[in-house]
């Protein structure tokens, strides 16, 4: 079967996967995404009902103390922003636009190497089945204002100590593992 994903996103992608794990070492969840993207027929699609590849942003305030997470509407937790790729192999422009549509925030900026990488199961929801998102993850940088709205995809919005996070047990796992690499970072 022909995939649908052009050359030049599939290396694009590939080749990131491939240096995100060349500098932190093998990871379940990249071993993953690698084979998906390599098996999938039209990975950056919801259409593709086993799974498809999504874009989140970890966003930070100027200093890189806090992180904005939000309530997620759907599945009532609190996690970073991000979304759904609708055909645009770009995650990092996806994770961009996410954030500040999320946020409201202006003048965010994106880092263009992935940040983290998480593969996580979507319960089955109204005439959705359960699947698989793929998720990208690039640290997006806000500017000076930290004044947000919540979207209608949110319960709520809050600006979080990161150092918080990271020594919280009770946090997601995925946002523990990125709060300890963001500060790892220095």
């Amino acid at each position: 079967m022909l995939k649908q994903v052009s050359r030049s996103s599939f290396v694009k992608l590939h080749d990131s996967l491939h240096r995100y794990a060349d500098r932190c070492g093998s990871d379940p969840h990249v071993v993953a995404c690698l084979a998906f993207l390599c098996e999938a027929e039209r990975p950056f699609e919801r259409e593709q009902k086993d799974g498809h590849f999504t874009g989140s942003a970890w966003l930070v305030d100027a200093d890189g103390e806090r992180v904005l997470l939000t309530h997620h509407r759907k599945l009532n937790r609190w996690l970073q922003l991000g979304g759904h790729a609708d055909g645009d192999s770009d995650l990092a422009a996806v994770a961009l636009r996410e954030a500040g549509e999320e946020s409201g925030l202006a003048g965010l900026v994106v880092e263009s190497d992935i940040f983290d990488v998480d593969r996580h199961w979507i319960p089955e929801r109204k005439r959705e089945p359960g699947h698989w998102h793929y998720d990208v993850r690039y640290v997006v940088r806000a500017g000076k204002g930290d004044a947000f709205v919540i979207s209608e995809e949110s319960l709520e919005l809050a600006w979080v100590s990161i150092r918080s996070i990271a020594g919280d047990d009770g946090a997601d796992e995925s946002l523990r593992r990125m709060a300890r690499k963001w500060l790892a970072r220095g």
